[in-house]
């Protein structure tokens, strides 16, 4: 997706596709999963433009660091999202050793 993405006016679909777009470039995951939770914040500021997600994310490139800097990275890859129309980000942030030993 390109810089001239228009988050506000895309498919809650389309919005999901530029999220994992955006954080496969920037931290190369072996995997990423995001949920549009929106719905479950009708009424809540940010609500109306699809704007509460949970993202999964499993990257070797989070090895060594604490979940904040592992919050951190991926705030930074969704920084102009997170200006444009991002309300909420829930994240859950592995390393593919960790995400093994946990669900695998």
């Amino acid at each position: 997706m390109s810089a001239s993405f228009d988050f506000m006016s895309a498919s809650a679909n389309d919005k999901i596709r530029h999220l994992e777009a955006r954080l496969t470039e920037a931290l190369q995951p072996q995997s990423v999963h995001i949920d549009d939770d929106s719905a479950a914040h009708a009424g809540h500021a940010g609500a109306a433009a699809g704007s509460h997600y949970t993202v999964t994310i499993v990257a070797a490139c989070f090895a060594g660091k604490a979940r904040v800097a592992r919050h951190r990275l991926v705030y930074d890859a969704l920084a102009e999202e997170m200006r444009r129309g991002v309300h909420a980000l829930a994240i859950r942030a592995y390393t593919p050793q960790e995400f093994a030993e946990q669900f695998e």
